[in-house]
């Protein structure tokens, strides 16, 4: 998954995670459940400027049966 953070604020973001939000679905599109992991920002980001970065997001098999599917469908970060 690639995501772009921009720092809009006037100083420095320096540390921080990443929180994404994966839905296991079933075959008719139910949300079975939600597994979230974390990782960390590409810090440090300088004020008024963006960073682009790909992250894989893994899910274990055993949590997704067969005929259902994946899907990441929120990310959140804090930063410092």
């Amino acid at each position: 998954m690639t995501v772009t953070f921009a720092n809009t604020g006037g100083a420095p973001a320096r540390s921080g995670t990443v929180t994404f939000a994966t839905h296991v679905l079933g075959a008719l599109g139910i949300d079975w459940a939600t597994i979230t992991t974390t990782q960390p920002l590409p810090a440090p980001i300088p004020a008024g400027s963006a960073v682009t970065r790909t992250y894989t997001v893994c899910v274990d098999a055993w949590r997704v049966p067969l005929g259902m599917r994946i899907e990441t469908r929120k990310v959140t970060a804090t930063w410092n």
